[in-house]
């Protein structure tokens, strides 16, 4: 028996996706080609806004999978605007391919749009992100977008849907009960897992900060902007007024850095980390023992990096605008959620913490058995049985 063919329209390689891809393919149960549509122009040294950098990862986005790039005609190219992704031979080229399905990442874009659209009816058109209700506001312009994600997603059959927060957007803009398939948000738990290298990565990260091993770290790790809200956990942190062995440490850059180091007032027990790429973040999670995640939004769908401390077994602390909240944080069992913007609130946990710090291990624990649940062989799974049972035309 003939294995289905499975075409997947994203973008570009990022790393949260390529493990997956590589992972189709060895399992075999499917056959997978990758169709990237922002062109052969994304593999050239791309600036990240966020970061405020030029970003080349240090892991091999391209192994082990089938794959194309789709040329792409955008004046502009890049997946920040809708027109950035233009690639008129797409449909075509899937095709020729022969795919028995379909599975877009994303529908912001002309060309995935047109993608859905045109293969509505003629295969199985299954879609993939990861928004959210969290910033939902109930004006003229919601009403209108309503109606519009609607229209959108009518073009799909099947939605593989990340968490509980995404399941409420589906559900919300019109998507069948029967089109949804649970397909958990994962990365590489084993990557980020405890190790003896990422133990001595740990050390080398304390010695460079002066840290000593037996101190406390809070860490927060990813880009310094207003969406992820670095500016109140530092306030709550300057507040909360803690001891010389306590510390907190920031991993990135971005918009914020500048205000975010001044307001620090030189504070000793405040660090400040460049980008660290993908080989280093395992040990800035081992260095750490609480996560936290204090974004505003909007837009912070799930929060992935959550995932990657969990996977090192560490105890989170994230606010309620965190679409991975739901799922991965249980109160009390292995963290916190807070109110977003609630810096009182903020201050008052990272207080509890630091009066407690025994309940760090079992959290970190608990953390460890949760994030089981989230990984890429479950992912995996949901696509290839929604394939094996779709129809073919």
């Amino acid at each position: 028996m003939l294995k289905k063919r499975l075409a997947i329209v994203t973008s570009h390689p990022i790393q949260y996706n390529a493990p997956l891809f590589e992972l189709l393919t060895q399992r075999g149960v499917v056959e997978v080609k990758v169709f990237y549509t922002w062109g052969k122009s994304v593999l050239l040294n791309k600036f990240d806004p966020g970061f405020g950098k030029v970003i080349n990862w240090d892991i091999d986005l391209l192994k082990g999978y089938a794959y194309t790039f789709i040329h792409n005609i955008s004046a502009n190219p890049g997946s920040h605007h809708f027109n950035g992704i233009d690639n008129p031979t797409l449909n075509h080229e899937i095709e020729l391919w022969k795919a028995d399905a379909v599975l877009i990442y994303g529908w912001s874009f002309k060309s995935h749009l047109n993608c859905m659209r045109y293969f509505k009816g003629k295969l199985p058109v299954c879609f993939r992100g990861d928004s959210t209700l969290l910033d939902k506001k109930n004006t003229f312009k919601s009403i209108f977008r309503k109606l519009f994600l609607k229209w959108v997603y009518h073009y799909i059959d099947y939605a593989f849907y990340v968490g509980d927060s995404n399941l409420d957007y589906y559900k919300k803009n019109g998507v069948k009960k029967h089109k949804l398939i649970f397909a958990p948000h994962a990365i590489d738990n084993n990557r980020f897992a405890s190790s003896e290298k990422t133990k001595y990565q740990a050390i080398e990260f304390r010695n460079s900060l002066n840290i000593n091993e037996s101190d406390f770290v809070f860490l927060f790790a990813g880009k310094l902007e207003p969406k992820k809200n670095p500016e109140l956990l530092l306030e709550a942190f300057i507040l909360a007024s803690f001891d010389k062995n306590i510390h907190l440490v920031f991993v990135g850059n971005g918009e914020l850095e500048k205000s975010l180091k001044s307001q620090s007032f030189s504070n000793k027990n405040i660090h400040f980390l460049n980008f660290q790429n993908q080989s280093n973040m395992p040990g800035i999670y081992e260095m750490a023992d609480f996560f936290v995640l204090p974004s505003a939004g909007p837009g912070e769908s799930w929060g992935l990096s959550v995932n990657e401390a969990m996977a090192n077994g560490k105890s989170i602390l994230v606010s309620d605008k965190c679409g991975c909240a739901r799922n991965l944080v249980v109160q009390g069992l292995n963290g916190f959620i807070f109110q977003s913007q609630n810096g009182n609130q903020l201050k008052s946990i990272l207080a509890q913490v630091v009066e407690n710090k025994s309940i760090d291990n079992k959290m970190g624990k608990a953390s460890l058995e949760i994030i089981k649940d989230f990984t890429f062989e479950k992912l995996a799974k949901a696509i290839e049985n929604k394939l094996n049972l779709s129809r073919l035309n």
